[in-house]
């Protein structure tokens, strides 16, 4: 499999999330229960950007040269997915880009709940490509804002009350660092537009 070029930056932007990451985890203590093998946030398609799509497909070229047969199961499982979702896939299933628009949206909201995620191990419920996961994997389970308020996964954050739940706030790009390497990245290659992982992994059997 060829290896993709990486973007200049992104393991800054790793490095800050993850940085982020670590501070909310420490201030969140028990109430954050995230663990291995817990598959709550793995269940389901999420869109994912070009630059997440670019490390993930990086990711399994790593894992393709040190262990070709989990690379293939990994692949194996993108493919499976794809046939699965491509008769509905509210978007472009030759490309796997989603569509874009209110509508496209409201498709996509109903869209693939059930999926497991292909880089799921189906055995271990751990993540096969976790150095290289999108950012919305990064930062799930702490309190992160968005356009709808202060979202926590459900299964944290037990007890806590909206004021303790808002100090342990977690601010994973806070310059918007992502906005300027997805510039680059379509600069450099055209590569533009969201998707879902399947569709990313599974692209890359054709580069």
């Amino acid at each position: 499999m060829p290896r993709p070029a990486p973007v200049s930056g992104d393991r800054k932007l790793i490095q800050i999330v993850d940085s982020a990451l670590a501070e909310a985890a420490r201030k969140s203590g028990d109430w954050l229960v995230c663990r291995a093998g817990c598959t709550q946030c793995c269940i389901g398609a999420f869109a994912i950007n070009q630059l997440d799509a670019l490390r993930l497909r990086q990711g399994l070229a790593d894992l393709e040269a040190h262990d070709p047969e989990r690379a293939a199961r990994i692949r194996q499982r993108a493919l499976e997915s794809v046939a699965r979702l491509s008769p509905s896939f509210p978007g472009n299933p030759t490309n796997g880009l989603l569509d874009e628009g209110a509508e496209a949206e409201e498709r996509f909201a109903d869209f693939a709940n059930d999926e497991p995620c292909p880089v799921l191990d189906p055995e271990t419920g751990l993540c096969e490509l976790y150095e290289s996961r999108p950012m919305t994997c990064r930062v799930f389970g702490p309190p992160v804002r968005s356009e709808d308020g202060l979202g926590v996964c459900e299964l944290c954050f037990h007890g806590a009350s909206d004021e303790e739940i808002v100090a342990c706030e977690m601010k994973p790009d806070p310059n918007d660092l992502e906005s300027d390497l997805l510039r680059e990245l379509e600069s450099r290659t055209g590569a533009q537009g969201q998707t879902i992982i399947a569709f990313s992994l599974a692209s890359s059997l054709k580069s």
